[in-house]
């Protein structure tokens, strides 16, 4: 699920992309940073659509097999026991994954050998062997193969891996929330009455996080002269064009976060910003934030400016 720390990089994303774009009319921003977030959605749903896509596959192999020159038994007995997958059904009945489905408008026609070639690793593997051998077919036991494809054939064939870098922009950085989403539904589809089981939530509390992100992006904006000013003040000895644009986006963001969120604790905004820092920006970016930030915190608790209350106490 997207956290906090995430909801941070994307509206940090957007704030950049604003101050790269000649326009600066904050509407389409503002929608784009919302994108952003249903983009990482829309991946979710295509992952589950590709385990249906090779669980289906399974039956196309099969029905080639039995219809070879010269079949043999094996290939005349193929099992179907993959597309029959109790995990499979239970998605294909589930409300929310086909309207998603119907929404993005999901389809693996463009690139039909990418169900092929997964299952055709798959095939030859230890835990599909075993699979078909099982005899307790539950949702629990069938979902141990699924499992086996999403983070053995799926995360991990560079073919694979290919085809969501060239479709999501943000696919790399958004893949270690998609497979905590993946793992989560794992966990959500445990009942075999189907209609328990429920898709993963974007968001603990997108309501509350919505408002967040779009108030951090916009605060961001309108105070950009006056934050910037704080900057400038504690970076006098720094040559200005030396100091990277993203850098300074991280720290106006955290100084919003320091006067405009009193509930988040100042610890967590300058850590959290910190850490974004040793992703997204120079490897020096952490320490040098880190500093600045300090300076600047001390600055406004002198003059009255930090209110924290309830947990996000100052110290």
């Amino acid at each position: 699920m997207l956290n906090r720390r995430h909801l941070r990089v994307k509206a940090l994303q957007t704030l950049y992309a604003y101050h790269q774009s000649e326009s600066k009319v904050v509407k389409p921003f503002e929608n784009a940073l919302l994108q952003s977030v249903d983009k990482v959605y829309e991946m979710y749903i295509w992952l589950l659509s590709l385990l249906v896509e090779v669980a289906d596959y399974s039956a196309i192999d099969a029905e080639g097999r039995a219809n070879k020159h010269l079949p043999s038994n094996d290939d005349l007995n193929a099992s179907l026991k993959l597309q029959n997958n109790l995990f499979i059904h239970s998605l294909l009945q589930n409300p929310e994954y086909l309207a998603a489905v119907k929404k993005y408008k999901i389809s693996w026609n463009f690139d039909p050998e990418v169900a092929k070639s997964i299952f055709i690793t798959l095939k030859n593997s230890k835990e599909y062997s075993d699979f078909l051998k099982m005899t307790d077919h539950s949702i629990k036991s069938d979902k141990d193969v699924i499992k086996h494809i999403f983070k053995k054939l799926i995360l991990k064939l560079p073919g694979v891996e290919q085809i969501f870098e060239e479709k999501f922009i943000n696919w790399s950085v958004d893949k270690d929330v998609l497979q905590a989403l993946v793992a989560k539904t794992f966990k959500n589809f445990s009942s075999e009455v189907f209609a328990d089981n429920k898709l993963a939530q974007i968001c603990p509390n997108w309501d509350e996080d919505q408002l967040f992100i779009i108030d951090l992006f916009n605060k961001a904006i309108d105070f950009e002269t006056e934050y910037q000013e704080l900057i400038a003040q504690k970076t006098k000895n720094w040559d200005a064009d030396r100091i990277a644009m993203m850098d300074t986006l991280l720290m106006r963001m955290a100084i919003v976060e320091l006067i405009h969120f009193s509930s988040i604790p100042v610890k967590v905004t300058i850590n959290e910003y910190i850490e974004i820092s040793k992703e997204f920006s120079t490897p020096k970016s952490n320490s040098f934030i880190n500093g600045i930030l300090d300076k600047i915190f001390s600055d406004l608790k002198s003059k009255g400016k930090i209110h924290k209350v309830g947990r996000g106490l100052i110290e």
